[in-house]
């Protein structure tokens, strides 16, 4: 489905040509029987087509098609007539199609998606004669006439012996033996196969009567020939496979701006996997399934209070801002932060109960879930899943504030005055928690969603920030509890574009020594046999540069002791244009003459002339500022990997690798929003998804061996 065919208007008969070839016509025991008869056509040669965005017809998988001609024909008694009014039309239930993403109510012929809304109706079709190479339907109200005529005309008759037996005459030398008026087109049989479709415009008429003086026929001059039955019969066995893993698209700032965006991206972002699980991971029994997941347009905040404060000068830019931006801070107020958080929770277990209500195996034979969020929907989905509340830092800042009481001196009355607080304290908490034992005994607090995630991506995310402003520092354990408990989810991910200016990274808030690993390079989707990134060694960002230990109490006037080595250059990916301009110059000059060099060392990722200039410099920099930064002694080697005495459990950032014409500065705008139709980043999520299903299997399998 979804192959992109060019449209263009064929004698103004209102149906759209195109140049892609389909196969060839199959049908079911090798081609039409022998001396077959004509009759009224079977549910399997009718096709049904659908329409997005006033594009090209689309057919609907076999499966689909079939049940929408037999709910069509129950609508018309059982037979291929017009569908009855009344009651009838209301017994008919829509049918479910394109995986169950979307319903199809015959009796009004459109389509509307089941999981979300959308404004425009997509309007379905029944196909019964198509155009010649294209197979596209031609129109609903032409096809009719021209089925009826057939059937009065030629019903009962019989066909050639095959296709393939005998080369039928060339329509050139025969004649019409009937024909049918239309409103802006006639058609012609010579043949009970043998149907041309011919344009009565006026341009069409000259043209036919100049190349027919010319020697050529009427039908290989003007005409386009028809064929009665879809090119591919429809089967219930052409079904899609049942969904055993959705994942859920969470959207980030800018909704209110394009409410439909989400979907839209989605939708891309569902396209782009299917190109790449249909290539590279074809012998797959996992159905992925993408549920786009939009929270914002139902919250109501502050009504219009920011509407009316805005100044009218330079109203587009503003209200942009106010759509987009304004979210951030809704979402740092103490007032509104609440109402997204349960905008977005309730959407989650919305869109999970009704699959699960559509889809009742899912949960019998342990359907996964996934979330892909984008940019502040990460840290939205992170505060859901981990139940986090500004309170805690309140709660912190009460403890600092008890403790700097404590480390100064105090009169006899306020000891007596914290005593008292202290005392009363206790009394609080002593009651909160019986009051906590009578409510689990007898209404137990269920969680936040209704399904554990299995695997959390972030693209673009600023979560890092958030949780550095939320006080979380860097430990000494590599494990993704230290910000993200397993139990919640099983595997978080951080996957972002080196210009992304909204993005962070996550690792070195887990272990501070990561801040001079570079992140993982994701792999470009049609890599031959890439090395898989759990076996992917660790990398400095600079590796001509050595990594550092320097404890709080040392200053950048201490030189380095010898178990110590030189503060290691931190790797910017954003250098200033003089830098750029230095690194390609003695980039070129030290890979050598050519144009080769030039573009080695002015697009590549780092070269050896942009490491040695920013490391003077870095370490010049560093060597004039006092440094309280603890880093634990790295063991390294020559080549630049990292063999550290800690590691992560497992990679968490993830970086997508830059095109080699690609300018930083331009992408630097385009990039965060960029992810949606990358097929680089399909790849990299059907490569952990399926990892993982594929791991349970093998563990399935070695249990019952």
């Amino acid at each position: 489905e979804g192959a992109g065919l060019a449209s263009s208007e064929s004698g103004g008969s209102g149906f759209s040509l195109a140049a892609a070839a389909l196969p060839e016509r199959r049908r079911p025991g090798g081609g039409r029987p022998r001396y077959e008869v004509v009759r009224e056509l079977g549910a399997e040669e009718v096709r049904w087509f659908y329409r997005e965005d006033r594009k090209t017809w689309k057919p609907f998988i076999g499966y689909d098609s079939l049940r929408i001609e037999l709910a069509y024909r129950a609508l018309g008694a059982g037979g291929p007539a017009e569908p009855r009014e009344g009651e009838a039309a209301a017994a008919v239930e829509p049918v479910c199609v394109r995986c169950g993403l979307y319903e199809v109510d015959v009796a009004n012929a459109e389509s509307y998606p089941v999981y979300w809304n959308e404004t425009e109706k997509i309007p379905v079709m029944r196909g019964q004669w198509f155009i010649d190479g294209t197979w596209q339907p031609l129109e609903e109200e032409e096809s009719n006439l021209i089925e009826q005529e057939h059937l009065r005309c030629f019903k009962g008759q019989q066909l050639q012996e095959s296709f393939d037996v005998e080369v039928s005459k060339p329509v050139d030398g025969k004649e019409a033996i009937h024909s049918l008026k239309l409103s802006r087109n006639h058609v012609d049989w010579h043949s009970v196969d043998e149907v041309y479709l011919y344009s009565d415009a006026t341009t069409s008429k000259i043209a036919r009567t100049v190349t027919q003086k010319l020697g050529f026929s009427k039908a290989s001059s003007s005409g386009t020939r028809l064929h009665r039955g879809y090119v591919e019969e429809a089967t219930l066995e052409d079904k899609p496979p049942q969904t055993s893993h959705i994942v859920f698209v969470v959207h980030g700032i800018g909704q209110k701006m394009d409410q439909g965006r989400i979907i839209k991206n989605t939708a891309m972002l569902r396209d782009t996997v299917r190109k790449v699980e249909e290539k590279y991971f074809s012998n797959l029994a996992t159905h992925f399934e993408f549920l786009p997941v939009e929270w914002r347009s139902k919250l109501t905040l502050d009504g219009d209070t920011v509407d009316s404060i805005t100044p009218d000068k330079v109203r587009s830019i503003r209200d942009m801002l106010n759509s987009s931006a304004m979210d951030i801070m809704y979402y740092t107020s103490p007032l509104y932060r609440d109402e997204l958080v349960k905008g977005l929770e309730q959407e989650l277990n919305r869109l999970y109960t009704l699959f699960c209500s559509r889809n009742p195996e899912f949960e019998e034979k342990g359907g996964k879930v996934s979330i892909v969020s984008h940019s502040l929907g990460c840290v939205i989905t992170y505060d859901i899943m981990t139940g986090w509340n500004p309170f805690r830092l309140y709660e912190q800042s009460l403890q600092k504030e008890k403790e700097k009481l404590e480390d100064h001196w105090m009169s006899y009355e306020e000891q007596h005055l914290l005593e008292q607080l202290y005392i009363a304290e206790q009394r609080v908490r002593e009651i909160e928690e019986r009051l906590r034992e009578l409510t689990t005994s007898t209404v137990s607090n269920p969680p936040a969603l209704k399904f554990k995630v299995e695997n959390f991506f972030c693209m673009g995310s600023p979560l890092a920030v958030f949780l550095a402003m939320r006080g979380v520092r860097p430990g000494n354990s590599g494990s993704q509890d230290h910000i993200l408990p397993r139990t919640i989810c099983n595997r978080l991910l951080n996957i972002f574009h080196p210009t992304d200016p909204v993005a962070y990274r996550l690792e070195p808030l887990i272990l501070k020594h990561y801040s001079n690993i570079s992140p993982v390079r994701i792999h470009w989707y049609n890599t031959a046999n890439p090395v898989p990134y759990e076996h992917m060694k660790p990398s400095f960002l600079n590796p001509t540069k050595e990594p550092t230990s320097v404890t709080d109490s040392e200053s950048a006037s201490t030189g380095p002791s010898p178990t110590t080595s030189p503060v290691m250059v931190r790797h910017h990916y954003g250098e200033s244009i003089t830098n750029i301009g230095k690194a390609s110059i003695l980039g070129a000059a030290s890979i050598g003459k050519g144009l080769g060099g030039m573009l080695f060392s002015r697009f590549g990722r780092s070269s050896t002339a942009q490491t040695a200039e920013t490391g003077k410099e870095g370490v010049e920099g560093e060597d004039k500022k006092a440094t309280g930064v603890e880093t634990p002694t790295l063991p390294h080697s020559s080549s630049g990997f990292v063999e550290p005495a800690v590691e992560l459990e497992h990679r968490i950032d993830f970086e997508l690798r830059e095109g080699l014409v690609e300018s930083r500065y331009w992408s630097t705008v385009t990039s965060h929003t960029a992810y949606w139709s990358s097929l680089d980043i399909a790849h990299f999520l059907l490569t952990f998804m399926c990892k993982h299903d594929q791991g349970d299997t093998d563990k399935s399998s070695r249990d019952a061996v």
